[in-house]
């Protein structure tokens, strides 16, 4: 923007500013507000509609009426638009096509959860789906440039041994930390596969399928919504819009992206089942594509065996005869946990420590009752995406009581407390420099908020 148009833009924002003060003035102590202007951040304006969209977020996630200060949403929409302004400044780029794609994953959740996108649309009061579109494309693009200053920011910050054992040294004893009781757990699956016949019945009926719409012009939606088993899908006759960078399978994006517009695919295989896809559209970096998975029926037998041959182990374990390291290695059909003895990761820092206070309620469920080294009968867990149902055996291999913080215990976990403390004084530092050098300006109904950040300049 010109140094012109950027002097015109902001007093047009400081008129809009002034005519909200003057309107809440006049209402005096009714306090009735209109759509206006709360706070210009940069070339970034924030309207009394973003915070009342806010707090209808927040209550529809279930937050009390109690939590909810206007004030301190006010100063969080501003750090955010600090963040996304400087963001700008300092050349980070978020391309269309990444901000559409996470859009679209959104919209597909939203959809699962919610059943159809008119029942959406109804509850965000928005006219059409573009309309909805476009408003999440705008606030998902100021999302991704804030969290990707925030990583700049904080990206060269690394804890020594020597901070790590300064900052607990730093905690008084009465006020360290205490982690809850910790579990690790270790699993063998096996997951029962369907026959090759079984397979090859798959793999033909979706070829029948394509060549109805290729020779006969019968449409690929309907198809899909008559027989396709995606869930996620199905009810919009197989449509997804997808980039490079959207998280779906590889298999699956390298059949997409070899497809020319109006291409159907041959059947092929990925660990959810067997697929055709349909190249609607071509959109530079994006894809609208629709897609029919049809997954092979595994047999009960093939389940029985899976199941027996689980119990076979457990009872080699329990005999003395194999550890459960040797049989998850031998035996295991999980690449992810076989070569680690089965013992399963954290997914929020990658440690085999889980907390059984914040551990995931159905895995909290499968071992809560375990005794140390006990192992579970075989369990079912169907895949959540829709994969194949897997069945494991499940053992507590080491548990750690709850216990207050203690150096060479928990040193791991010590470290990176230490290190969330200093990247907590890094934004600090960066925020108090950038307020002071950014255009910010605060309308004056919020002149009562007592803000964090010195967002006044006082």
């Amino acid at each position: 923007m010109k140094p012109s148009a950027k002097k015109t833009w902001k007093s047009i924002a400081l008129s809009l500013i002034a005519l909200w003060s003057i309107t809440a003035t006049l209402y005096g102590q009714q306090r009735i507000k209109v759509d206006g202007v709360a706070a210009v951040v940069g070339d970034y304006v924030i309207l009394e509609s973003d915070i009342e969209k806010t707090l209808i977020d927040l209550r529809n996630q279930g937050v009390s009426e109690q939590d909810i200060n206007r004030c301190q949403l006010l100063g969080k929409l501003m750090e955010d638009r600090l963040y996304a302004h400087q963001a700008i400044q300092d050349s980070i780029l978020v391309a269309d096509d990444e901000v559409r794609a996470v859009g679209d994953r959104q919209i597909q959740q939203l959809i699962a959860q919610a059943g159809s996108m008119e029942r959406i649309l109804g509850i965000y009061k928005k006219d059409s789906e573009d309309s909805f579109r476009e408003e999440l494309f705008k606030i998902n693009k100021l999302r991704l440039l804030s969290e990707r200053m925030q990583d700049k920011i904080v990206s060269d910050i690394e804890v020594t041994p020597e901070e790590a054992r300064q900052f607990f040294n730093r905690l008084p004893k009465e006020e360290r930390p205490v982690f809850g009781t910790e579990l690790e757990i270790g699993q063998i699956v096996k997951i029962p596969k369907a026959p090759e016949s079984e397979k090859m019945r798959v793999v033909e009926r979706l070829r029948e399928i394509k060549a109805d719409v290729e020779d006969n012009g019968a449409s690929f939606s309907v198809k899909a919504i008559l027989y396709s088993q995606d869930p996620g899908s199905k009810s919009k006759g197989g449509f997804y819009s997808m980039t490079r960078e959207t998280p779906f399978i590889k298999e699956f994006k390298d059949v997409a992206f070899s497809l020319q517009a109006g291409e159907i695919s041959e059947p092929f295989e990925t660990d959810f089942g067997f697929h055709i896809i349909y190249l609607e559209k071509i959109r530079g970096q994006e894809l609208d594509l629709r897609h029919i998975l049809l997954i092979p029926e595994v047999p009960q037998k093939a389940i029985d065996a899976a199941v027996a041959s689980l119990k076979d182990i457990r009872q080699q374990i329990m005999d003395g005869k194999i550890t459960f390291a040797q049989a998850a290695l031998e035996n295991s059909e999980e690449i992810e946990t076989k070569f680690d003895g089965g013992l399963l990761r954290n997914p929020t820092n990658y440690d085999t420590r889980f907390e059984l206070t914040k551990m995931d309620p159905s895995l909290y469920a499968q071992v809560s009752k375990l005794k140390d080294n006990e192992i579970s009968m075989p369990i079912a867990e169907p895949d959540p995406r829709g994969g194949a149902t897997k069945f494991k055996i499940l053992q507590v291999s080491n548990r750690y009581e709850e216990h207050q913080a203690d150096y060479a215990r928990d040193y791991m976990k010590i470290q990176a407390l230490a290190k969330t403390e200093k990247q907590l004084a890094e934004i600090d530092r960066w925020l108090k420099k950038h307020i002071a050098d950014t255009y910010i300006s605060i309308s004056s109904y919020y002149s009562d908020c007592t803000f964090a950040n010195n967002w006044r300049k006082e």
